[in-house]
């Protein structure tokens, strides 16, 4: 390593060019002396930098270009030359070769021993350019995975194929599942379906709420593949009539994936479903969630109460646990006893004391709610309400000093006053409980790639005119590329409805009024409908009316604006 080389440091870079404070930039190396992270990360996860302003920085300050490897083909020959344990040890990405220089892309350019590591392995000049961990994830997953071999060696040998090579980490069939894990995490997928059929099985991932086909296995693959994840997942390998639970980790590239696993016996064999939860990201913020200013102060206003009882809305899939977490994680304090029970944990929040449901131990909601009243709380999280039992306590805790947050699936947020009078509950102990609910939807981001403008057409003219938006005349779409999978989409946004119930609206519900009655009473107290805050960000050109329309229909279009 040269000497010009050594003296160059993020930090100072940032200083000279006025990009962060001496402050700011002591309080990142502290946390980085502690936790052994990457300085430019820290600055950006801290909200002291942007992406965008460390990358001008860099380009300006020593002309390291960022690149976009999305929009342009990753030769698998640079994959020889780079092997994957090196990329993934340094973060980086070989996107071309002119004679005896390798262009190579880094997450953090200023890693001169990474340099000098790779042009002493490869016998190349390094050219470094500047990519961001997410465009590196990706890039990997495109660059070296799933493993073409792995996949040839099992076909080519299925019928030696042992039971006992499920035990066997070198196996091919071991470092199948291990390979198809990672790549399902590279491209950010959020569950893994492994679907039997007649002759064999498809492998799917969910990727931002869509389910996209991978790959397809021969049968006798998939009893493999179906044996090996019920190993790890502490399983019973020999039953096949029964559906199954289980739970296992693993880490991919540095990050620890827990993994929850559903099996199920099917006619032609047991499907099997991958549930992928990144524990390294970590609990969002409140204000990181996406809300409307207004929502944002709404919501802030209900959960800031000393007792009540708010209800996150929604089906499955909606993004209702990330923001009951952001919520929880707002109001973790010393000074505040806080208990959740959940089926199951998910994230794991510092500070607050959270139960697994385990029904067969006797441990259901309702059982472990009344424990948990007896463990003097001030703020009590239950997973979700679905039965009356449950639903009751939590009521009684609510009316009695504390605060309780939860979830019910209904489609809008004025919907859980009719849910929980269907459960049983009576209208006036609603009334009296209930602080707000907060409806919402996750839809599909405009990938940041290939997005492009155009104006939109007559019948999106018509909608959007209708909710107010007449002078927009121009909307944007991704047109598709490899970042987002040829989807047009990367990434997803919450659309949110957030119900604070007044004193008028409580009187109301205690008397039994209807809901359409109260949710006009909502509306004309400003309440955003959740088409309306989804054509607002329609208009702003963070997604598109297709996807609005897939997600949450036409409900609300009759109503307008």
């Amino acid at each position: 390593m040269t000497a010009s080389r050594a003296r160059l440091r993020l930090g100072d870079l940032l200083l000279q060019s006025g990009a962060i404070t001496e402050e700011a930039l002591a309080e990142a190396l502290a946390e980085q002396r502690r936790t052994k992270e990457r300085l430019g990360d820290i600055l950006i996860r801290r909200g002291l930098i942007t992406p965008e302003a460390l990358y001008a920085v860099l380009e300006k300050q020593l002309g390291i270009p960022h690149v976009r490897l999305s929009r342009q083909a990753l030769s698998p020959a640079l994959a020889q030359i780079v092997p994957e344990a090196l990329a993934r040890k340094y973060r980086v990405i070989p996107y071309d070769r002119q004679g005896n220089v390798l262009s190579l892309a880094m997450v953090d350019p200023l890693d001169y021993y990474a340099i000098d590591d790779i042009e002493l392995i490869t016998g190349l000049a390094v050219r470094p350019a500047l990519i961001s961990p997410d465009e590196f994830a990706t890039a990997l997953a495109r660059l070296y995975g799933p493993e073409n071999e792995v996949v040839e060696e099992m076909a080519q040998g299925e019928e030696a194929l042992r039971e006992e090579e499920i035990y066997d980490e070198a196996s091919p069939i071991v470092r199948f599942v291990t390979q198809t894990i990672e790549r399902a995490v590279r491209l950010r997928a959020s569950d893994i379906h492994f679907d039997p059929f007649v002759e064999g099985a498809t492998v799917r991932f969910r990727i931002d709420g869509k389910l996209r086909r991978e790959q397809t296995i021969s049968r006798r693959v998939m009893q493999m593949v179906a044996a090996r994840i019920k190993i790890v997942a502490d399983l019973n390998i020999a039953e096949r009539r029964r559906p199954q639970d289980g739970r296992f980790r693993l880490v991919v590239d540095g990050r620890d994936i827990d993994i929850r696993v559903s099996v199920l016996p099917t006619l032609h064999g047991e499907k099997i479903v991958l549930r992928l939860l990144d524990q390294s990201r970590g609990v969002r913020r409140v204000e990181d969630l996406g809300l409307a200013e207004d929502n944002f102060k709404r919501l802030v206003a209900i959960t800031d109460r000393p007792s009540g009882m708010v209800l996150i809305t929604g089906p499955t899939g909606s993004g209702k646990s990330t923001t009951l977490y952001a919520l929880l994680d707002r109001l973790n304090q010393e000074a505040r006893n806080i208990i959740t029970i959940e089926d199951p944990v998910e994230y794991e929040i510092e500070g607050i004391n959270q139960v697994n449901v385990n029904p067969q131990a006797g441990l259901t909601f309702a059982s472990g709610l009344r424990a948990i009243l007896r463990q003097d709380p001030n703020i009590i999280m239950v997973g979700e309400i679905r039965d009356l039992e449950t639903a009751e306590i939590a009521v009684r805790a609510a009316l009695t000093g504390h605060l309780v947050l939860s979830t019910l699936h209904t489609n809008d947020a004025v919907g859980a006053v009719d849910r929980l009078r269907d459960m049983g509950i009576p209208s006036y102990l609603i009334a009296a409980a209930l602080n707000g609910v907060v409806a919402q939807r996750l839809v599909r981001r405009v990938c940041p790639e290939c997005r492009v403008r155009r104006g939109p057409t007559e019948d999106e003219a018509l909608v959007l005119s209708r909710f107010g938006y007449g002078d927009v005349d121009m909307l944007q779409r991704g047109s598709g590329c490899p970042t987002c999978g040829f989807t047009g989409y990367y990434g997803r946004l919450a659309v949110h409805e957030v119900f604070v119930l007044d004193e008028r609206a409580k009187r109301m519900i205690a008397e039994g009024a209807e809901a359409q009655d109260i949710l006009q009473h909502a509306r004309a107290r400003g309440m955003r409908r959740l088409i309306e805050d989804a054509l607002e960000k329609v208009a702003a050109g963070e997604t598109t009316l297709e996807e609005v329309f897939s997600e949450i229909g036409f409900a609300g279009f009759d109503e307008g604006a």
